[in-house]
C-alpha cells in the first residue's frame, strides 16, 4: 500500500477561497476530494486510492469505497467513541449562513455579531466550531443563506474542519422546504432567494399529478446538493383531517391516497440518482435523503390545536381512524417505485395520539411512545431507517401554552433531559431534533448502562450510529463532500429549474368561480386593486409585527398585463388579494388571565365566530393539577387577524357598481367563503404561487387546472360536527352557479372538470 502526502500529490485544484481542496480521481471509482488542512492522506492500494479518514496509514474497511455502506457503517460505528456517537445522534438547531446578529438564529464570530466581525459570510460561528469540536455533531439544519456561491463556501468550511476532527466523518447538512415562493411562511425559512420556485406542498397536491410532484424532487435534490444540503426534512405526509390545522398547507391535502401517491413520488424524486450520478442502488450524487414526517400522523389535533404549542398537544381519533393515517407512509414512503425502496428517515409528530398506544397504555408524545415507534413502525411494518424527534422535544416546557420557543416534552414532563433521552432511546429512536449538546445523551447511555449493562448499551447505540453513517455512506458524502461554488451558482436556480418550477405552478392554481365566463379577462382592461391592511400582532417566533396598509401586490407587475388605476369608477373589473382566516392557535393568554381556561375556537370564516356547537368536554387534556382537564371552548368567541379580507371584498363590490369583482384567494386552510362568495363573479385560488401566475391565469395566458385538494366547509357548524381525524366528513359550500367546493372540484375555461385525475382521486 502506498500513502500519499502533500508533497507527490499530482491531481490537485486551485483552492476555492477557504480550504485548499485536492482531488483525485480514481480510474474505476469516485474522485476524492479532501482538505489540504485536515491532515487526510490519500492511501494507494491495488491502483486505486482511497482517503485515510483515520489517518493511521492503514486501509480501514468504512474508508474503502467498494464495500456496502452498511459494512462501512457497522466498521465506522465500532471504532467511533460513545461520545462520537452521541455526537452523531445530535442534529442542530436552526443554522443561518451568515448568522443573525439577534433572534432565533443569532450567533457569533468571534464574540461579535456578524456585522461588527469583518468575517465572510461563509465563516463558521463561534456555536459552529464548538458544536462541530467539542459535540462532535455532524447533523446540521440549514436555514436561510445568502447566495448559492456563499453556501458552498459555507460547506466547505463546514467540511473540512470536520474532516481533520477525529475519524474524518464528514456533516449531512439539511434544510426544510425551501422552494416555496414566500420565505416568510411558517416552516419555510430557508425559501425563497436563488433558488426555483414552486408551489407549497398543498399547490403540488392541487394538480392532482404525482408527476409533478416526482419532477420537482429530481429538480429540488440537485439544487439541494449543490448547496450542500444531503437531507430534506420533507416532505409533510400528514393527511390534513382537521380543516383548521395550521399546518395543513404543508401537506398533501386531507385524502390518504392522494397523500401516499404524492409521498411516493417526491421521495423517489429526492432520493434517486440515475446513470453516471448513481453510486449504488438508486443512491448516488444526486440523491437527497428524505425525512418523511410526522409519523403516525399530526393532522387530528383536537380542535384543529397544533402540538407546536403546550396547547395542542393532543391528537384525537373520534372517528376511530387512526389506521388511515399511517397510508401515506406505509403505502407510499415506505413502498417506492425507485430502486432506493424506502424513505431513509421519518420523523414523528410533538403529539400525543391520545389513547392509542395498545401495549402500555402510555398518553406521551410520539417519539416517546415505545409502542408507536419500536411495536408499529420498526416491528409491524419492518422501517430500519433514521428515525429522528422533531426539534425541541427534549428541552422543558414553557410556562406560556402558546409559545412556539416552548420545550416540547409533551408526558414526560417530569422526566429529567436526560431521562427524556433514554426514554427516546428505549423507544427506538435514534436521532435528538434541535439538540446541540451531548451531555444529556452521554447521561441517557449512563442510564442504560445501569440498567441494562456496558455491552447491550454501547450495542444500542452502534445501532443507530449504523443507521445515521449508512445514509451518509450511500450519498458519497465519506469521498468528497465539498463543492465548486461557481458550479453550485451555475445549478441553483438555473433558467430549467426555475422554468419547470413556474409550470408547477400554474397547474396547482384552482379556479373555483366563474360567473357568466367572465374569465379569462382581455389584457389591457383597466384593473382596480383595494389595498389590503393588516393590523399589528406577531409573527409564530413571537417578534411584533407592525400595522400595514399596502398594496397587496406589485402594480409594476400587474401594468404588464392590465392598466392600473386607483378609482374604481374608472376600472372594467375590480381585483382583491386575501388570505385565508387567520384566527390564531387556539389559545388566548388573556382569557387564561381572566379566569378561564385559555382555550379559545379556530375559525375559518372572517367575521367574528362564537362557538355554539362546539364540545362541552374536551376528548383529551391534561390530567396535572397545573394544566387544563376539560380544554372545551363551547360559546367562546374569536375574530380573525384579518377580518378586514372580507370587507375588502364587499367595499369592492359596492365601488364597482356592478362591474366584475375577482377574488385572489391565498389558501393555508380551507376557508368559509359564504360570507363574500355570492358578491364575487370569480374566485381563483392558489396555495402559494407567484403574483405573475395569477395573471397569467387571469388573462388566459394558461388555463387553470387544478383541484381542491380538501373540501370547503359550508359554515363553522359543519366545522365543529366534523370528526378531527376523519377525512371528507364536512358539509360543503354550494356556491351561486351550483358547484360544490368538495375535494376534487376545480373548473376551467369550459366548466368543470372531469378527467382521469378526477376518475382516480375524486370521492364518489
Amino acid at each position: 500500500m502506498m500513502e500519499w502526502g502533500k508533497g507527490n500529490m499530482s491531481n490537485t485544484k486551485a483552492a476555492l477561497n477557504i480550504e485548499e481542496i485536492r482531488y483525485v480521481n480514481n480510474p474505476e471509482g469516485p474522485t476524492l476530494g479532501y482538505s489540504a488542512a485536515s491532515g487526510v492522506k490519500i492511501l494507494e492500494q491495488d491502483g486505486l486510492y482511497f482517503k485515510d479518514l483515520s489517518r493511521d496509514g492503514q486501509l480501514d474497511p468504512y474508508e474503502d469505497w467498494r464495500l456496502s455502506p452498511v459494512e462501512r457503517a457497522k466498521d465506522l460505528a465500532s471504532k467511533m467513541t460513545t461520545e462520537q456517537i452521541a455526537g452523531l445522534m445530535l442534529y442542530s438547531r436552526h443554522q443561518a449562513v451568515p448568522a443573525a446578529s439577534g433572534g432565533w438564529f443569532s450567533a457569533t464570530y468571534g464574540g461579535k455579531a456578524f456585522e461588527e466581525s469583518g468575517v465572510k459570510p461563509w465563516e463558521l460561528t463561534d456555536e459552529q466550531l464548538h458544536f462541530l469540536a467539542q459535540d462532535h455533531v455532524r447533523h446540521i439544519l440549514v436555514t436561510t443563506v445568502e447566495s448559492p456561491e456563499t453556501a458552498a463556501k459555507w460547506n466547505n468550511r463546514v467540511q473540512a474542519f470536520a474532516e481533520g476532527h477525529g475519524l474524518g466523518i464528514p456533516a449531512n447538512n439539511s434544510s426544510d422546504p425551501r422552494h416555496g415562493s414566500d420565505s416568510s411562511s411558517e416552516f419555510n425559512a430557508g425559501s425563497g432567494g436563488a433558488i426555483s420556485m414552486w408551489p407549497e406542498t398543498l399547490g403540488l397536491a392541487a394538480t392532482f399529478d404525482p408527476e409533478v410532484t416526482r419532477k420537482f424532487g429530481e429538480i429540488a435534490s440537485k439544487e439541494y446538493r449543490a448547496l450542500g444540503l444531503s437531507t430534506a426534512l420533507s416532505p409533510q405526509i400528514d393527511i390534513a383531517t382537521d380543516p383548521r390545522w395550521f399546518r395543513f398547507n404543508g401537506t398533501f391535502g386531507e385524502d390518504s391516497a392522494l397523500a401516499a401517491d404524492m409521498a411516493r413520488a417526491y421521495v423517489d424524486g429526492f432520493q434517486t440518482s440515475e446513470g453516471e450520478r448513481e453510486i449504488r442502488e438508486g443512491w448516488g450524487y444526486d440523491s437527497v435523503n428524505a425525512m418523511v414526517k410526522h409519523w403516525p400522523g399530526g393532522g387530528s389535533g383536537e380542535g384543529g390545536r397544533d402540538a407546536h404549542f403546550g396547547c395542542g398537544k393532543y391528537a384525537v381519533y373520534p372517528g376511530n381512524n387512526f389506521g388511515e393515517h399511517l397510508i401515506p407512509f406505509t403505502e407510499g414512503a415506505f413502498k417506492l417505485s425507485g430502486k432506493t425502496g424506502k424513505a431513509s428517515a421519518v420523523m414523528p409528530y410533538y403529539t400525543i395520539s391520545a389513547n392509542q398506544d395498545t401495549v402500555n397504555g402510555e398518553n406521551v408524545g410520539n417519539s416517546y411512545n415505545a409502542c408507536l415507534i419500536g411495536d408499529l413502525l420498526r416491528d409491524q411494518y419492518g422501517y430500519d431507517g433514521v428515525v429522528c424527534t422533531d426539534w425541541m422535544i427534549t428541552a422543558d416546557e414553557s410556562p406560556a401554552k402558546d409559545s412556539f420557543l416552548s420545550g416540547k416534552p409533551w408526558g414526560v414532563e417530569e422526566l429529567t433531559v436526560g431521562e427524556r433521552h433514554y426514554k427516546l432511546l428505549m423507544a427506538g429512536v435514534d436521532q435528538f431534533g434541535g439538540n446541540n449538546e451531548i451531555g444529556p445523551v452521554l447521561e441517557a447511555y449512563e442510564i442504560g448502562v445501569r440498567e441494562h449493562g456496558e455491552d447491550w448499551m454501547r450495542q444500542r447505540f452502534e445501532q443507530s450510529a449504523v443507521r445515521l453513517l449508512v445514509n451518509m455512506f450511500r450519498l458519497g458524502l465519506f469521498e468528497n463532500p465539498y463543492l465548486d461554488p461557481d458550479t453550485s451558482a451555475r445549478v441553483v436556480g438555473n433558467a430549467e429549474f426555475m422554468r419547470e418550477g413556474y409550470e408547477a405552478q400554474l397547474k396547482s392554481v384552482v379556479l373555483l368561480k366563474n360567473k357568466n365566463a367572465v374569465l379569462p379577462l382581455a389584457a389591457g382592461k383597466k384593473v382596480y386593486i383595494p389595498k389590503r391592511y393588516t393590523p399589528a400582532g406577531t409573527d409564530w417566533f413571537g417578534n411584533q409585527t407592525p400595522e400595514k396598509l399596502e398594496y397587496p401586490v406589485s402594480l409594476e407587475l400587474v401594468s404588464k398585463y392590465f392598466t392600473v388605476t386607483d378609482q374604481p369608477d374608472e376600472a372594467d373589473f375590480g381585483l382583491v388579494f386575501i388570505t385565508s382566516p387567520k384566527s390564531g392557535f387556539g389559545y388566548s393568554q388573556e382569557d387564561a388571565e381572566q379566569g378561564g381556561s385559555g382555550y379559545v375556537p379556530i375559525s375559518l370564516q372572517y367575521r367574528s365566530y362564537t362557538a355554539e356547537h362546539a364540545r362541552d368536554v374536551s376528548l383529551a387534556g391534561d390530567p396535572r393539577p397545573e394544566d387544563v382537564l376539560n380544554r372545551s371552548y363551547k360559546g367562546k368567541s374569536v375574530t380573525p387577524q384579518n377580518t378586514s379580507d372580507l370587507d375588502a371584498v364587499l367595499d369592492t363590490r359596492k365601488a364597482m357598481k356592478g362591474k366584475p369583482v375577482i377574488v385572489s384567494m391565498m389558501l393555508s386552510n380551507p376557508a368559509v367563503v359564504n360570507e363574500f362568495e355570492s358578491e364575487a363573479d370569480a374566485i381563483v385560488a392558489d396555495f402559494g404561487v407567484q403574483a405573475q401566475v395569477i395573471m397569467e391565469i387571469l388573462t388566459g395566458s394558461a388555463e387553470p387546472s387544478g383541484l381542491l385538494p380538501m373540501q370547503m366547509p359550508a359554515h363553522m357548524k359543519t366545522v365543529e360536527e366534523q370528526l378531527e381525524d376523519v377525512a371528507h366528513d364536512m358539509e360543503c359550500h354550494v356556491d351561486s352557479e351550483g358547484n360544490t367546493y368538495d375535494y376534487g372540484f376545480g373548473l376551467n375555461w369550459g366548466g368543470v372538470i372531469e378527467d382521469e385525475r378526477t376518475r382516480k382521486y375524486r370521492k364518489r
